[in-house]
């Protein structure tokens, strides 16, 4: 029992922070899939994904920011922000280049192939989100303190 504890204790810091990375990517993907869905078939697959996920990537920012790395102080807002920006770009075009290799390279045009190739896009785009929030956007290493206070309960203002 004490191999789990104290293997909790040691990776307690990253096991809340991608659980609560998770939750909030989870609520950016059921954005994500009803605005594009509510889009497609109006306008082409890549205009429904660039625009639910801008719309997600607000959402997103508010809720990784001010709850899921809070924690992880940082003195610098605006740079915090453009490398957000500029990885929720990257990750939009991950997931792009699968659905549009399913809809104009292999020709599925239905509504399932096209939120299928979405979903494996997106489980791409989450990897390198994730990596890159903890290495460039939200980078500061949490005091102790403050990885005792991830056991409180949190919410989001």
């Amino acid at each position: 029992m004490s191999l789990i504890r104290d293997t909790y204790n040691r990776f307690r810091v990253l096991i809340h922070e991608i659980g609560k990375f998770g939750i909030v990517g989870i609520c950016s993907t059921i954005i994500t899939f009803a605005i594009q869905n509510a889009l497609y078939g109006h306008v082409g697959p890549t205009t429904a994904i660039v625009a639910a996920n801008a719309i997600a990537t607000i959402f997103a920012y508010l809720g990784n920011r001010y709850w899921a790395f809070r924690h992880r102080k940082t003195a610098n807002m605006g740079r915090e922000t453009v490398l957000f920006i500029f990885f929720n770009v990257v990750g939009t075009l991950i997931q792009t280049a699968f659905v549009d290799t399913n809809h104009y390279l292999l020709g599925h045009h239905d509504r399932i192939s096209f939120n299928i190739a979405t979903v494996v896009g997106i489980i791409f785009a989450t990897l390198f989100r994730l990596f890159c929030y903890r290495k460039f956007v939200f980078n500061q290493v949490p005091s102790s303190g403050a990885a005792e206070e991830l056991s409180e309960p949190v919410t989001i203002p």
